[in-house]
C-alpha cells in the first residue's frame, strides 16, 4: 500500500498528516508513505527530519482582497498553479499511490486535483470549522471528507461520505497537578493560568498579560510562553516571582497542561484539538487575520457548547477582559463544567480512525 500526503505550509496543516502517517506505520509497517510540499513551508525541514520522503511542488496561494495589485499578482499565481498541476500529475504517475490524502495548504490543491484527474482515491482531512477553499472545491470529487467540527458540514456541498472524525493532535499523559507545577517551580496550591500563542507568540495576548501581570500573580500562578519574537522585551520588563514561569517556548507541554486550571490562547485547530482531548477549560482569542476568519468559527464551536470564553483580539486589552479571566480562574465549579464540556467535543482517537479509513480506501475495489 502506498499513501501520498499533500499538505503543509504551516504546522496546522502538516502535523495532522504526520500523525496519520505514524498511525499507518503502526498498523502496517510496510506502508509506503511520502509527502508533497513546498520549499517555503514547514514541511521542507520537518518531513525529512521525521524520515519521510518529500516531493517538492512549486506553488503559491492566491492573494486575497479585491485590490488591483492582488488581481494582477493572481494572474501569475494561476499560471504557477497550471505548472504545479502538471508536476503533480507527473508525480502521481511515478509514485502510483493507492490513496492521496489532502490536509490543506497551497500544495494540497494541485496534488489532490491531479489525483482525482488520474482516477486515484482521495481523502480530505479538514482541520477548521470554516473549511478552506481547497476543501470546498475538491470535496465534491473526493472519496471521503473528514471534518474536525460538525459546524463545518454546512459548508460542504457533498453530503455522502462526509464524516466528523476530529483533528489528529499531539497526545499528552495526564500528570499529578502538584508535581506538574513543581516542574515550573510554582506553588502547588494556587490556581494556574497557562498562556501561549504559538512558537512566534501572540503580541496582543502578551501585551494584555504584561499589563495586568501583577493582578494575575496576586492570586494565581502563571505559566507564560511568550513566543520567540516577544521574549527578550518581556524578560526585561518582568521581575522574578515565585508565582511566574516565563519563557519563549515550552518544551514539556504535557506538564504545562497538567499544571494548568485554565488556558488562554489562540483558537487554531491544533490547539483546540489538544484542549478538548485533555478536557481543558479555555479562554480563546481568535487571530483576527486568519484566512476566512476561521479561528473565530473554531472558537464559536466551543463557545456554543460551554467549553470556552471567547474574547475578541481588539478587546483583550480592556480592563474587563483580564478581570473576567481572573474571576474564572478562581471559580473551580465553573472550570469543572467547562472542562467537561470541552472533553465532550474530543476525538482522542482521530489519527487512528483516519488511518483505518485510509487503509479501507486503499483495499476497496
Amino acid at each position: 500500500m502506498k499513501v501520498l500526503f499533500a499538505g503543509g505550509g504551516t504546522g496546522g496543516h502538516l502535523y495532522p498528516a504526520v500523525a496519520m502517517a505514524a498511525e499507518l506505520r503502526k498498523l502496517d509497517a510496510s506502508t509506503g508513505i511520502s509527502f508533497a510540499g513546498t520549499v517555503s513551508g514547514i514541511e521542507s525541514t520537518e518531513v525529512p527530519r521525521l524520515g519521510y520522503k518529500l516531493h517538492l511542488i512549486p506553488v503559491r496561494g492566491l492573494k486575497r482582497g479585491a485590490f488591483l495589485a492582488n488581481m494582477i499578482a493572481n494572474v501569475s499565481v494561476l499560471a504557477d498553479f497550471a505548472s504545479a498541476l502538471g508536476r503533480a500529475l507527473a508525480l502521481i504517475g511515478r509514485e502510483k499511490p493507492d490513496v492521496v490524502v489532502g490536509t490543506g495548504g497551497f500544495v494540497s490543491a494541485p496534488v489532490l486535483l491531479a489525483a482525482q484527474l488520474a482516477g486515484k482515491k482521495t481523502l480530505i482531512q479538514e482541520q477548521n470549522a470554516f473549511p478552506g477553499v481547497t476543501t470546498k472545491l475538491l470535496s465534491t470529487l473526493a472519496c471521503e471528507v473528514h471534518l474536525s467540527f460538525e459546524e463545518a458540514r454546512r459548508f460542504i456541498v457533498k453530503k455522502k461520505n462526509v464524516y466528523v472524525s476530529g483533528n489528529p493532535a499531539r497526545s499528552f499523559k495526564h500528570q499529578n497537578r502538584a508535581s506538574a507545577r513543581a516542574c515550573f517551580s510554582l506553588s502547588a496550591e494556587r490556581p494556574t493560568l497557562l498562556v501561549f500563542g504559538g512558537s512566534r507568540g501572540a503580541r496582543s495576548i502578551n501585551n494584555a498579560v504584561l499589563q495586568r501581570l501583577g493582578d494575575i500573580t496576586a492570586s494565581g500562578n502563571l505559566i507564560w510562553q511568550t513566543g520567540a519574537l516577544d521574549f527578550e522585551r518581556i524578560k526585561r520588563e518582568v521581575a522574578p516571582s515565585p508565582y511566574l514561569w516565563v519563557g519563549p517556548y515550552i518544551e514539556d507541554m504535557g506538564s504545562a497542561y497538567s499544571a494548568a486550571d485554565l488556558v488562554l490562547c489562540r483558537s487554531g485547530a491544533s490547539s483546540i484539538a489538544e484542549l478538548t482531548n485533555l478536557g481543558m477549560p479555555s479562554v480563546l482569542v481568535p487571530y483576527p487575520y486568519a484566512t476566512g476568519d476561521h479561528q473565530r468559527y473554531n472558537a464559536r464551536a466551543l463557545l456554543k457548547n460551554g467549553a470556552t470564553l471567547m474574547i475578541d483580539d481588539g478587546a483583550l486589552g480592556e480592563d474587563g477582559s483580564i478581570k473576567n479571566i481572573l474571576e474564572l480562574l478562581q471559580d473551580p465549579e465553573k472550570l469543572k463544567s467547562m472542562g467537561a464540556a470541552s472533553r465532550a467535543l474530543a476525538y482522542p482517537d482521530a489519527a487512528r480512525q483516519l488511518a483505518l479509513r485510509i487503509i479501507g480506501l486503499a483495499t476497496k475495489h
